[in-house]
């Protein structure tokens, strides 16, 4: 994966959803002096603010709009900075770290979102909040292509794509498939765009935002929709059980005060009622 190489960079982060946008400011636990412990004893790597890993770009859950860094993910982690009484900031940096947990157990991190499955080799690294959000994979396939399925593609040993270092990647490596790699699910669908693969396998909520353009819509469709059970949650070090519960806490509230039903509304579509009812326990 080419991104091994690349620079981090650090931006700032928002929701562009009124009432949402998380206002920057210290805790009466930190005095206002900017110290790293937060509202209800949590630690944090650099004081007043809470530092979160991502990959871009990743849409709908975290892509640069207009500037600013913004997404389901985005939105959710903005919630538990406001609680922390700290604001987002946000570290772009490459996929592999998500498997190792590298930023976080070195410090660079608080937290990463990036619409990450939960799965015991992970959980080996880092430590997950609850699920929250049940994922599914598709097969997205030029009209064209005559595919109308995995096993068709497998049938015509069609060329397929995937991100990689992801569970799409994996999944299709476990079908016997070998799927050519791409940095980021930008460059997976420009890689079905321009005709470098047939078809590629990828997160299905990706691929819905995606197809709301015409343009993709009317030339490229869902052959398959594979349900592989995955959850996402969000990840700290091992042992951070503070930011854990703080993160599994405004997951709650939001569920229960109607603010993920919003969030899922604005940047994945049309509210899924399983989307929010993933028990710890799934995981």
């Amino acid at each position: 994966m080419t991104t091994l190489g690349r620079r981090t960079r650090i931006l700032a982060a928002t929701t562009a959803t009124a009432g949402l946008l998380l206002v920057a400011g210290c805790s009466s636990d930190d005095g206002g002096s900017g110290s790293k412990t937060a509202a209800g004893g949590v630690e944090l790597v650099k004081g007043g603010q809470l530092t979160t890993c991502t990959h871009l770009p990743y849409p709908p859950f975290q892509s640069e709009i207009d500037g600013k860094v913004q997404g389901f993910d985005v939105a959710l982690i903005d919630l538990v900075a406001k609680n922390l009484g700290v604001k987002q900031e946000i570290l772009d940096t490459p996929f592999e770290n998500f498997k190792t947990g590298a930023f976080l157990n070195s410090g660079e991190c608080d937290v990463a979102a990036a619409g990450m499955t939960i799965t015991d080799e992970r959980k080996k690294n880092v430590d997950f909040s609850d699920p929250y959000f049940e994922a599914t994979q598709a097969l997205l396939v030029d009209k064209d292509s005559g595919i109308t399925s995995l096993a068709d593609a497998k049938a015509k040993n069609a060329k397929l794509g995937a991100q990689a270092q992801t569970t799409g990647e994996d999944y299709a490596k476990s079908q016997g498939l070998d799927p050519v790699s791409f940095e980021s699910s930008d460059a997976v669908l420009n890689g079905l765009r321009t005709g470098q693969v047939k078809g590629v396998i990828i997160d299905y909520p990706v691929v819905q935002g995606w197809l709301k353009d015409s343009a993709n819509s009317s030339a490229f469709e869902v052959a398959e929709q594979i349900n592989t059970g995955e959850q996402y949650g969000f990840s700290v070090k091992k042992g951070n059980t503070k930011l854990v519960d703080a993160i599994d806490k405004a997951l709650t509230d939001a569920k229960a005060d109607g603010t993920y039903k919003k969030l899922y509304e604005k940047w994945i579509g049309p509210y899924d009622e399983s989307a929010a009812s993933a028990s710890p326990s799934a995981s």
